[in-house]
């Protein structure tokens, strides 16, 4: 499932080996990791980005692009949950983090889309919802209106509009990132995964070459050769010693989606999401971005083709936890049917998918990890809304390490607690409120229950036959759950355990991948790390038999 972005993007040349030392190691060439590293970069210091696929692979390379202040219900949640203080300085970061970010396009020729964000109601029952949104965003400053019908195809009952609002193409802003980057002396190095960093002295970060020896990309799976297993699932040449190399920094960011460390258990903090996007040629161009507030969202957007080619719808929505659903290609069906409903004749050219981290407390964590002795800085839980709320994370990151912060600056979050990060100084959050500790609460119990049902249904099941193509099945085989599959035509066998935290895989249907309903770590079929808090690949039955 390759995005619109990622189709047809440039392919970024790596430089050569990792420095031995430097000043900054950011792990992540995502929009958080690349905008950090710019800002590092440009005040004179030796940064060193390293990826462990390849620039924009994850979130930023699967996004839909919306930089916007209006988010959904966002503001009105925040209202109802925290002090208002919070939500100002929730919305004057995310400002701060749109401006440098249109201000960059601009000055670097990357194209813009400017339009309204719409939060609206598909049905009567939303609009309450909605009007709820349309307030808060008016009592924080918001020059929003209200609109009784929006001029468009689909079901909608009321509506609040935010103008000037813009969209891009991520792999754009990215490219230029990784020039500025360069042109400022730093460098980029991809298929490096970090593995871990030291705890005493200065960090040293382990990072282990995915091209060279390890689980790498599942973009290589074509280029893998058979190893003459029984599964027939090549190995990509592996020699059995993965190549590692070390790096002394005195400053690391982890910009990973969620933290690969674990040493401030972010894992729980944060409640995986998945959700989809359909592209389909489309020559008109839309007057606004487009989302509904329920449950159920649905949005829309339009992508204008460069230089007199077609444009393109773009239809997203149906999420659902990580590996929590019996079948993730039912969503993308669902999102195809509600596009055929009300844009008749549209023709389908991508699909894919993406994957977002909600916070227990709905606020982004950009702080400092724990145990990691002042150097080692975090950010994660944007919630969907990483365009914006990203670069804030970047430029808190960067004057922090600059000095040009606090820090331990206090934060939107609890009282008490301090919490670099989207913080506005001055600003004492209140304690862990009752109401975010439940919401963490019953976070890790859907997970756990999750994953004890997928344990349950392996346990129970019969050692799995190999399936038809494009699908997985787990059963029990041995001590642990077998997952086997079939990938254009290969079959493919994996223990179906989780090397992050022991979680039970499902299989994606959608996207063909191993999927963790724990702390959503995925996986290709044949087990190497495709994102989330895993970082090292799927124990492999063949291989443990021919040992």
């Amino acid at each position: 499932m390759e995005s619109l972005w990622q189709d047809g993007a440039p392919s970024f040349v790596d430089d050569s080996s990792v420095p031995a030392k430097v000043d900054d190691l950011v792990v992540g060439a995502g929009l958080t990791g690349l905008t950090t590293a710019v800002l590092l970069a440009r005040a004179g210091r030796r940064v060193a980005v390293v990826e462990a696929r390849r620039v924009g692979a994850v979130t930023t390379g699967n996004t839909s692009a919306k930089v916007s202040l209006l988010q959904g219900t966002k503001l009105s949640v925040l209202l109802r949950s925290h002090d208002r203080r919070v939500a100002e300085a929730y919305l004057a970061s995310n400002r701060g983090g749109q401006q440098w970010l249109t201000d960059f396009c601009a000055d670097h020729g990357v194209p813009v889309q400017m339009r309204d964000a719409v939060t609206y109601a598909s049905t009567a029952d939303e609009r309450d919802v909605v009007r709820r949104e349309h307030e808060a965003a008016r009592s924080l400053g918001l020059g929003v209106r209200w609109q009784d019908r929006l001029d468009v195809p689909f079901p909608n009952h009321g509506a609040t509009v935010l103008a000037a609002q813009a969209q891009f193409n991520p792999l754009d802003v990215l490219a230029a990132l990784v020039e500025q980057l360069r042109e400022h002396g730093g460098t980029l190095h991809q298929g490096h995964r970090l593995t871990g960093v030291s705890w005493t002295g200065p960090p040293v970060a382990t990072l282990r070459l995915e091209g060279a020896g390890g689980d790498g990309d599942e973009d290589r799976d074509e280029d893998r050769d058979e190893d003459g297993g029984q599964d027939g699932c090549g190995d990509g040449g592996r020699d059995g010693i993965p190549t590692e190399v070390s790096v002394e920094a005195a400053e690391v960011v982890l910009a990973t989606g969620v933290p690969v460390l674990d040493r401030g258990l972010y894992f729980a903090k944060v409640e995986p999401q998945r959700s989809y996007v359909l592209a389909f040629a489309f020559a008109e161009s839309l007057g606004g971005m487009y989302l509904s507030a329920g449950t159920s969202s649905r949005s829309v957007r339009d992508a204008p083709g460069a230089a007199g080619a077609a444009g393109h719808l773009l239809v997203g929505g149906s999420g659902h936890g990580v590996g929590r659903t019996r079948s993730e290609q039912a969503h993308v069906d669902e999102l195809h049917r509600w596009t055929e409903e009300h844009y008749p004749g549209a023709r389908l050219t991508h699909q894919w998918s993406a994957q977002d981290y909600s916070p227990s407390d709905g606020l982004p964590r950009v702080e400092l990890l724990p145990r990691g002795r002042g150097r080692i800085h975090v950010a994660t839980g944007f919630d969907k809304w990483g365009m914006t709320n990203g670069v804030a994370a970047a430029r808190t990151i960067a004057s922090r390490i600059l000095g040009d912060a606090p820090q331990r600056s206090t934060a939107p979050g609890r009282p008490g607690l301090a919490r670099p990060g989207l913080a506005r100084p001055g600003l004492t959050p209140p304690a862990l409120a009752p109401r975010s500790a439940a919401r963490m609460l019953e976070m890790n119990l859907r997970g756990v229950a999750a994953n004890l049902s997928t344990f349950v249904r392996a346990e129970i099941g019969s050692e799995p036959e190999q399936p038809p193509e494009g699908q997985g099945r787990v059963g029990r085989s041995g001590l642990l759950p077998r997952g086997v599959s079939t990938v254009d035509g290969r079959p493919c066998s994996v223990t179906a355990v989780c090397t992050h935290a022991g979680g039970t895989l499902t299989w994606n249907d959608a996207e063909r991948t191993w999927d963790c309903p724990w702390h959503g770590s995925r996986f290709s079929p044949h087990g190497s790390v495709l994102e989330g808090p895993a970082t090292r690949p799927l124990n492999r039955p063949d291989r443990a038999d021919r040992a």
